[in-house]
């Protein structure tokens, strides 16, 4: 039989497709890895943001070269409380992973194709092409089987904004907006003094998306904030999943035979949707331990223990969809942002103590008690 082409064959380059595939050459660069991606650049259409204290000193290397703008601190503002945290705020562009990625992996490991099936050990094309390797690693997005969702949807433009916006540090929630659709707010992010990019977020009970209402959304705002806006020269949308609760079994089955990893194997904050720490974590030890002969139930172990350490968080996304009215959201994030700073920080990155989250819960809830306490006793 001829010899595999690759050691490693990664379905999708998006944030975790592109971040496992730089970390293997970073640290494993005797590993021939190949990234398969159907799009013109790595990563889409996307922005990333985190905060600093979510990635590890040890994995700083790994994504110092992609951070597009950096920030000593965010803001958060509710109807009846503002506050700045003094934690550093960075944000990476898909261009910068496009970038760092074309130029880390030799060109002939860049395949531009769409991925139709795959085994433990191929994959095949949408040109009929068959690819082989030891170990196959899908992160071509996410997979709802078995899970229980409400939805985060958002727009996003940067804005080009006349005489400037006036914006010195992010604003990471906004909720002064109108709240009548379930938990809304928006984010903005300073780039310079005269570009602003602004997305319209909202938690809510279906999936489906109106471009045009958020882009009018968008527009009310920057009108409220006395902006002109000029030209507006980026635009993304998305509906991302907020795990209520599921059955992991039937999510992901035992026996599957091909490993998974980013939203695709449930490596994301089950409140926040938020994918980056996990995606950061994953290639890290996808590098150091670079398991690829028994990469689909390694990936799977890693995926079930990030299932039970996330319990605690599915809970949370119970109590803001099912203890509070949509109008009313709101008052669970008001609250939380009144905790302490590494508290909130700990949340964010997925590795919140024991003491984190019964001081988060500790005290009368800002929702109805009797909804509160029904939604804490449910078995999901």
């Amino acid at each position: 039989m001829p010899s595999p082409r690759f050691d490693l064959l990664i379905l999708g380059g998006g944030l975790a497709g592109g971040l496992c595939a730089l970390a293997l050459r970073q640290r494993r660069p005797d590993l021939r890895v190949g990234l398969v991606e159907p799009g013109e650049r790595i990563g889409g259409n996307h922005l990333w943001s985190f905060f600093e204290s979510d990635i590890a000193a040890s994995d700083r290397p790994l994504i110092e070269p992609l951070v597009s703008h950096r920030w000593p601190a965010y803001g958060v503002t509710f109807p009846d409380y503002q506050r700045r945290i003094a934690e550093p705020y960075r944000t990476i562009e898909s261009e910068s992973l496009d970038r760092v990625v074309r130029t880390t992996l030799p060109l002939e490991c860049i395949v531009r194709a769409s991925a139709v099936s795959a085994t433990a050990t191929s994959a095949t094309l949408d040109s009929g092409e068959a690819l082989t390797a030891l170990a196959v690693l899908d992160c071509r997005g996410g997979k709802a089987e078995g899970l229980t969702c409400g939805w985060q949807k958002f727009a996003g433009q940067l804005l080009e904004v006349r005489r400037g916006h006036g914006l010195r540090e992010p604003i990471v929630m906004d909720a002064t907006v109108d709240q009548a659709d379930g938990y809304r707010f928006i984010y903005a992010l300073p780039f310079d003094a005269d570009h602003v990019f602004v997305e319209d977020t909202y938690y809510s009970d279906t999936p489906d998306l109106d471009p045009a209402s958020l882009q009018e959304r968008i527009a009310a705002y920057s009108s409220a904030q006395g902006w002109t806006v000029g030209l507006v020269s980026r635009e993304e949308f998305g509906q991302l999943p907020v795990v209520t609760g599921g059955d992991f079994e039937r999510f992901w089955p035992v026996g599957d035979p091909v490993a998974r990893a980013g939203v695709r194997g449930g490596f994301f904050h089950p409140l926040t949707s938020y994918s980056l720490p996990e995606a950061v974590r994953f290639a890290s030890w996808l590098a150091n331990e670079a398991p690829l002969d028994d990469l689909a139930a390694e990936t799977r172990r890693r995926a079930q223990r990030h299932w039970r350490n996330s319990t605690f968080d599915r809970l949370l996304a119970r109590m803001l969809f099912r203890a509070a009215d949509p109008p009313e959201r709101y008052r669970v994030l008001q609250r939380f942002y009144r905790l302490p700073a590494p508290l909130i920080a700990r949340f964010y990155s997925g590795r919140s103590t024991m003491a984190d989250r019964v001081r988060i819960l500790a005290g009368r809830p800002p929702v109805s008690v009797t909804r509160a306490f029904r939604v804490m006793l449910e078995r999901v």
